[in-house]
């Protein structure tokens, strides 16, 4: 059987072994992202928990063996990979893995030009840094959830996508890139304490920036892209679906209303936001007349920034997503396909999630 630690890997991370230790959320995907910018990445887990179902694709690229982090024998096995690994990755609460004898003054030791990514929500120190939590509650304490959501009603949880995996995974990855290239001068490895608090507020730097000069009002719901205005809304078309608009830049706010046939003369300035319910009540009624698919051939071919708002299946049907490949069938599952792209070192294709467990004695034994 040809897996991933003994095939041949392609992408600008080609050569780079990565150890994952399993877990949930920004972890897997961090190594998911790794992997399909060609680095060799093998998944520690326990005897019988290859995962199925929902987390299963998460998996793909990736070589998976089974270890005992309580049985000294199979910490040892670990120890054998991590001589010969550039990176690795654990998700658990602080003290967990140095209480395993895999932590990183452990690993650092052995293997001076480690780099040891470390992925939590709290961090690993500060009054919560040994509390349980979920996306939510992490960006719940930074400020984000509550700008997200409509005047007068109660924040909305925008999925996972700004906690686990935009300040989570994509920072430990951004953290993990940094440290080899560092690594290059240095000869050194170093920890990255990558925190989604702390990722979701570098995320949030152009609100705080805009709080900071006083153009961005604690009032949910009445900001430039919190719904707040009517040229950055949804609109709900007459079939009940719903266009996108964000004509912020006042010429694509000229072709917002000649797609919507509305005359500008007389109408409140677009900025003013003692305006915003009048426009957003005649954008509104606009909207109502016709189907989403009309409107957006109204648009096409326009810089209006007015797009139809696609569910999962029409995305994978969408012209434009369809010509870039975006999206890939593994392992009879639609997922996004490799990104970035390179022009040099290309991304090679995905393999699927493994079926089963490698030995462990067989991996990197060159």
């Amino acid at each position: 059987m040809s897996t991933p630690s003994t095939a041949t890997k392609q992408g600008p991370l080609a050569g780079i072994r990565v150890i994952e230790l399993a877990g949930i959320g920004p972890g897997p995907h961090a190594a998911l992202l790794l992997a399909d910018l060609g680095a060799d990445v093998v998944r520690v887990q326990r005897a019988g928990q290859l995962p199925g179902g929902a987390d299963r694709p998460q998996l793909r690229g990736r070589t998976v063996v089974e270890a005992d982090l309580k049985d000294p024998a199979d910490i040892e096995k670990v120890l054998g990979l991590v001589d010969k690994a550039d990176v690795f990755i654990e998700g658990f609460r602080p003290g967990v893995t140095e209480r395993m004898g895999l932590g990183p003054d452990d690993l650092l030791e052995r293997n001076p030009r480690l780099v040891y990514g470390r992925m939590t929500g709290w961090g690993q120190e500060g009054p919560l840094s040994d509390r349980a939590g979920h996306d939510i509650n992490y960006i719940s304490l930074t400020g984000v959830l509550h700008a997200i959501g409509r005047k007068g009603e109660r924040p909305v949880p925008p999925l996972n996508m700004v906690g686990d995996f935009g300040g989570g995974s994509m920072f430990l990855v951004f953290g993990i890139l940094a440290a080899l290239v560092e690594r290059q001068n240095s000869g050194k490895g170093q920890v990255i304490d990558a925190a989604m608090v702390d990722g979701t507020l570098a995320l949030s730097n152009m609100i705080w920036a805009f709080r900071g000069t006083g153009a961005w009002s604690s009032e949910r719901g009445t900001n430039l892209l919190d719904t707040g205005m009517s040229f950055y809304d949804t609109y709900e078309t007459s079939d009940g679906k719903y266009m996108a608009v964000g004509a912020i830049e006042p010429q694509f706010y000229a072709q917002l209303l000649a797609g919507l046939e509305i005359d500008p003369e007389g109408l409140p300035f677009q900025m003013d936001p003692a305006g915003q319910d009048t426009l957003k009540k005649l954008f509104t009624e606009k909207f109502r007349s016709k189907t989403r698919d009309e409107w957006a051939a109204i648009f096409t071919g326009t810089d209006a920034c007015v797009s139809p708002v696609l569910t999962f299946d029409e995305a994978g049907e969408n012209e434009h997503i369809a010509a870039r490949g975006s999206l890939i069938e593994l392992d009879n599952v639609t997922q996004h396909a490799p990104a970035p792209r390179f022009s040099r070192t290309p991304n090679g294709v995905p393999t699927p999630p493994p079926t089963e467990a490698t030995p462990i004695e067989t991996i990197w034994a060159d």
